[in-house]
């Protein structure tokens, strides 16, 4: 097992030195230095990059904010039928303002995730921020949606 290991460990080191090896010794340059980028990838570096409240980003916060407004109404209904919130404790949620702000502030710290993913270049990381985010809170909705109502039994003799 420890053979397997230091021959893992190696190989790794392997598959992180070779393509920079490679890639400069195919450009004619010294080990470790890599030549000025070509101009189809300067193409695709200004391609890649983005203005932060762009059309698709526009539409993922939209959806954000209505799965958000989805979970409240969803969550309210769910304490009308008297079950209970798991992730946050009944008073806040019964308390509609707090709550509702509570589901707002949510929806901009997910734009402030995104902003940040933007700002340091991860493209990618900043979609899906908002898609992630919209899928776990449409889900969170429809399960309180689909939580079965419980009927207490009633009292012998309570008229």
């Amino acid at each position: 097992m420890r053979g397997l290991g230091v021959l893992l460990l190696a190989a790794s080191g392997l598959i992180n030195c070779v393509p920079i090896t490679s890639y400069a010794q195919e450009q004619g340059a010294p080990v470790g230095v890599r030549p000025s980028p070509s101009r189809n990838q300067e193409k695709a570096a200004v391609r890649e990059a983005h203005r932060f409240w762009d059309r698709e980003n526009d539409w993922l916060f939209a959806g954000v904010g209505a799965s958000r407004t989805l979970d409240y109404f969803s969550t309210l209904n769910m304490r009308r039928r008297g079950l209970q919130e798991i992730f946050l404790n009944n008073d806040a949620v019964d308390n509609h303002a707090a709550f509702a702000a509570i589901e707002a502030s949510a929806t901009g710290v997910s734009i402030g995730a995104a902003y940040l993913f933007h700002r340091y270049g991860h493209h990618k990381l900043e979609r899906w921020t908002s898609i992630v985010h919209l899928g776990l809170a449409t889900t969170g909705a429809a399960r309180n949606y689909c939580l079965k109502t419980p009927h207490f039994a009633a009292t012998p003799g309570a008229h």
